[in-house]
C-alpha cells in the first residue's frame, strides 16, 4: 500500500507493519506470500474505522526496519499497530518504533483458534511441516519483543486473540483507534477561556502549561469585552432566526419573557461569531457581572447559546472549570456526549446519588426535549435570565474528572454506573439520579479520596476501558472507581 492513500475524516494516520525473518522466504515456499495476506486482511480491518492507514508490510530485516522507522515518522502516524506474523528478530523490531516516537500496540494474533494437529501430522514433508509450523508462531517472538522494549523504555501494550471469528480482538483494537482519534482531536484542539475564577473555588484553579504538555492544544485567552462588543453588532434578522433554532431545539416554557429570549439569542450568535474568529473546540468561561452593563447583560444570557455550542461539539464549562472543559471535550470526542456536573445530595432510600448543575447542558444526552425555565436569580452569582433543565438519558453513563495532581500531574477519574428514573429537583438545572455498582456510600468515598475538584463531566455509555487506552497514549493514570 502507498502511505497516505486512504484519507479520513477524522484525520488519525494509523501506521502497521508486520514482522517475519528473511530467512524464512527461501526455505519455506508460500511463506512470504501467506504471512503478507495476513496483514493485509489487518490492514482492511483497521480502514474500517475512519482512519488512514500506512501499511509498510512485512519489515524482514534490520535494514528494512531502519527504513519503515523513517516512513511512519515521515508520515507522522499517531499509532502503530505491529502485528506478529511469526518469528522475527528484534532487530527488525526496534528501529521502526524509536524511531517514530508514537505509542505501539502489538498484535499478537494466530491464524485459527488452533493448529490442525491430525492434518499437520500426517505431512510427509519436514520442511513442509516447520512451513505450517512457523505459519502459526505468532506468540513466539513476543517475549522476545517485550523485552527489547522495556530495557528501552518504551510503553507498548498488547491485543492478543485470534485473526479471524474473534470479537474481543477486533473490540479491543477499535477502542485503541478511538482512543488515538481523541488524543488527536486533544492535541489539536483550542480551547477558550474567557474571564476568571469564581472567587475562592480552590479546587478548579489549575496550571494552563500543564494542560498544554499534557494534551496539546492551543489555550486561547479571552476578554468578556469582545464578546460584549460582537455582541453589539447582532443584527435584528440574526436575533430572529436564533430565536427559532431555540423552538426547535428546546421546549421553550411560556413563562419566558420575549425580551430574555431575545437577550440570549443576542448572545448565542455572538458566541457562534467569536467561536468562529478564534476556531475553538472548547470554552471555559465566568464573569461575575458587576460594574459593567454590557458585559453583565452578555454573561447572564449565556446559558442556551453555550447549550447549543456544547451540541455542536464545542463544549462549554461554566466556573472557568478548564480542567471540566477538557474532560467535557474528551467525552465529546468519544462519541458519549459530556455534560458539566456535580453531585449535590445523596438518596439513600434508593441509594443514589442526585447530580446536576446549572448552566450550559448537552442536548444529545437528554432524556427528553429540554426545558427552557426563566430565572430571577442564580445560587451565589449575580444575575438573572433563561435556564435550562434536563435529566441525563436513562441508562449506562460514564464520569469522567480531569484531576491536577500534587506532583504536579494529570490524572483521569473514572467511574461507571446508570442514570435510572425517580424524582429530580426542578429548579431550572441539570438534574440526574445516578446508580452505581459499588453503592451511593462507597462511591462518593473512593471518589473523594483522590482529591478531584467538585466538577466532572457525565456521557452516556460505559466507557472506561476506552478511558483507560486514551491515558496510557497520553502517559495519564487512569484510576476506575467502579
Amino acid at each position: 500500500m502507498v502511505p497516505g492513500d486512504n484519507k479520513s475524516s477524522s484525520g488519525l494516520k494509523i501506521g502497521l507493519f508486520g514482522i517475519g525473518l528473511e530467512a524464512y522466504w527461501a526455505q519455506f515456499e508460500g511463506l512470504k506470500e501467506r504471512l503478507t495476506g495476513y496483514i493485509e486482511v489487518v490492514s482492511n480491518r483497521l480502514q474500517s474505522y475512519d482512519a488512514e492507514i500506512v501499511n509498510l508490510g512485512l519489515i524482514d530485516t534490520p535494514e528494512k526496519a531502519f527504513e519503515a522507522g523513517s516512513s511512519f515518522r515521515r508520515e507522522d502516524v499517531d499509532l502503530i499497530f505491529l502485528y506478529v506474523t511469526t518469528y522475527a528478530l528484534s532487530s527488525t523490531v526496534l528501529p521502526v518504533v524509536k524511531k517514530a516516537k508514537v505509542p505501539v500496540i502489538v498484535l499478537n494474533l494466530s491464524p485459527a483458534a488452533a493448529i490442525d494437529y491430525t492434518a499437520f501430522n500426517k505431512m510427509t514433508n519436514r520442511t513442509d511441516m516447520t512451513g505450517e509450523w512457523l505459519a502459526y508462531c505468532s506468540a513466539c517472538p513476543v517475549p522476545e519483543i517485550a523485552n527489547v522494549f522495556n530495557r528501552s523504555n518504551i510503553p507498548f501494550y498488547q491485543v492478543t486473540g485470534m485473526l479471524d471469528n474473534d470479537p474481543e480482538v477486533w473490540q479491543q483494537v477499535e477502542e485503541w483507534i478511538a482512543a488515538a482519534k481523541v488524543a488527536h482531536v486533544m492535541y489539536y484542539n483550542r480551547l477558550g477561556i474567557m474571564g476568571s475564577y469564581y472567587s475562592g473555588m480552590l479546587d478548579i484553579y489549575t496550571n494552563l502549561t500543564l494542560h498544554c504538555t499534557t494534551f496539546g492544544g492551543h489555550i486561547e485567552v479571552i476578554e468578556v469585552d469582545e464578546l460584549s462588543a460582537i455582541r453589539a453588532t447582532v443584527t435584528t434578522e440574526e436575533t430572529l432566526e436564533k430565536i427559532s433554532a431555540f423552538h426547535n431545539i428546546f421546549e421553550v416554557q411560556n413563562d419566558c419573557p420575549a425580551d430574555e429570549l431575545s437577550r440570549a439569542a443576542m448572545t448565542a450568535v455572538a458566541l457562534d461569531k467569536l467561536v468562529q474568529k478564534y476556531q475553538l473546540g472548547s470554552m471555559a468561561y465566568y464573569h461575575k457581572g458587576t460594574g459593567n452593563e454590557a458585559n453583565h447583560n452578555t454573561m447572564t444570557s449565556v446559558i442556551l447559546g453555550n447549550s447549543m455550542l456544547t451540541a455542536n461539539g464545542i463544549p462549554a464549562a461554566g466556573e472557568y472549570e478548564v480542567k471540566n472543559a477538557q474532560a467535557m471535550k474528551i467525552m465529546d470526542s468519544f462519541g458519549a456526549g459530556g455534560s458539566f456536573t456535580e453531585y449535590y445530595a445523596m438518596d439513600f432510600n434508593d441509594d443514589v446519588v442526585l447530580m446536576g448543575h446549572d448552566g450550559p447542558c448537552h442536548p444529545a444526552l437528554a432524556e427528553g426535549k429540554i426545558k427552557v425555565r426563566p430565572l430571577l436569580v442564580y445560587h451565589g452569582k449575580v444575575g438573572r435570565g433563561l435556564s435550562v433543565e434536563m435529566s441525563v438519558k436513562h441508562g449506562p453513563v460514564t464520569l469522567l474528572a480531569v484531576v491536577e495532581t500534587i506532583d504536579g500531574k494529570l490524572l483521569f477519574l473514572v467511574a461507571e454506573a446508570e442514570s435510572v428514573a425517580g424524582p429530580i429537583l426542578e429548579i431550572g438545572n441539570t438534574n440526574s439520579r445516578y446508580r452505581f455498582p459499588i453503592g451511593a456510600r462507597k462511591f462518593v468515598e473512593d471518589w473523594n479520596s483522590y482529591g478531584p475538584a467538585h466538577h466532572c463531566a457525565i456521557g452516556r455509555g460505559h466507557i472506561a476501558s476506552k478511558m483507560e487506552k486514551l491515558g496510557k497514549i497520553l502517559n495519564v493514570q487512569t484510576i476506575k472507581v467502579c
